[in-house]
């Protein structure tokens, strides 16, 4: 399994792909030998390091990664709202904004949308299933949250996992309407989020630094959104004022490195769609972008 490449299903072109991991032969080693995961504790995982990395890719100096970035992993400049050449740092270039429209969003009222481009996983009961990505490799609501008494509204809930990879476009949006609150910080550590290292284990989900927002759906009820800090991170910022938002709005942004947004439905608010279900009962992601369908509405 350590060897194993990140494989996921493309649902625009439904084959599977191979992932291209920066870093990957470094991560490997961190989370898979006795010698890195020593590294792994008593470095990488501080927020130290993640902080210094970034504000290292804030200065100026750092324009020069984003022309050989954008050609290595074959990025699309045509969606971005301003030419590489505009950039101020890389990091500038990493939480970057998009064109207007080439995002849209799924105008039906009963629909749910993906919140960030990524690969997604989809569970429609997070307390039936045998694990998440390996089997008995799971973690609780109540983990996640940092939160008990919000935890029970969430008792066999429907969880979707939406997982950027350092190439995506990294700003992450409301996948439904409603009012949102004050988002809260849980302090933790770093770990990365890519699945070299989820196949060690799911847990660091619960365990990294990560941001709780509640939104109360006219549709879907009471919907919580998680966003995970990982490595390299520098930091989770949220860019919506509290109160009422609409489906597709943005929520806030990622800096640099791989980071994930967990949102968690009530039971028996969302039905998910087929081939994302599929795909992850197959241990497979599914990569799809922010806006488009990955749900809809039941029982309500």
């Amino acid at each position: 399994m350590k060897s194993d490449p990140v494989r996921f299903i493309n649902r625009y072109t439904r084959k599977a792909e191979t992932e291209p991991v920066p870093g990957e032969g470094w991560l490997r080693w961190l989370y898979w030998t006795n010698a890195g995961r020593v590294t792994l504790h008593t470095l990488v995982k501080r927020s130290l390091l993640s902080r210094f990395y970034g504000w290292r890719l804030d200065r100026p100096s750092s324009r020069s990664k984003i022309a050989p970035f954008i050609q290595q992993y074959g990025i699309d400049a045509s969606e971005f709202s301003l030419p590489p050449s505009a950039y101020l740092s890389f990091n500038h270039f990493f939480h970057r904004t998009l064109a207007e429209g080439v995002r849209p969003v799924d105008p039906s009222d009963r629909s749910l949308v993906f919140p960030a481009d990524g690969r997604h996983l989809a569970y429609a009961n997070v307390e039936a299933t045998d694990g998440f990505l390996v089997k008995g490799d799971k973690f609780t609501v109540a983990e996640l949250l940092a939160n008990d008494t919000t935890a029970a509204e969430f008792s066999e809930a429907s969880m979707l996992i939406s997982r950027l990879c350092p190439t995506d476009y990294h700003r992450f949006h409301f996948a439904c309407g409603g009012v949102a609150g004050t988002a809260r910080e849980i302090a933790g550590p770093l770990f990365s989020v890519n699945p070299i290292a989820l196949r060690r284990s799911m847990r660091y989900l619960v365990q990294n630094k990560r941001v709780v927002t509640m939104l109360r759906s006219p549709v879907f009820g009471s919907v919580a959104i998680v966003e995970i800090g990982a490595t390299m991170v520098g930091g989770i910022v949220q860019t919506y004022t509290p109160g009422a938002v609409r489906k597709g709005d943005e929520k806030g942004y990622f800096k640099f490195g791989g980071s994930c947004v967990i949102t968690l439905f009530r039971r028996g608010a969302v039905e998910f769609a087929a081939d994302v279900l599929q795909n992850t009962e197959a241990g497979l992601e599914t990569y799809a972008r922010v806006g488009d369908r990955v749900g809809t509405a039941r029982g309500r």
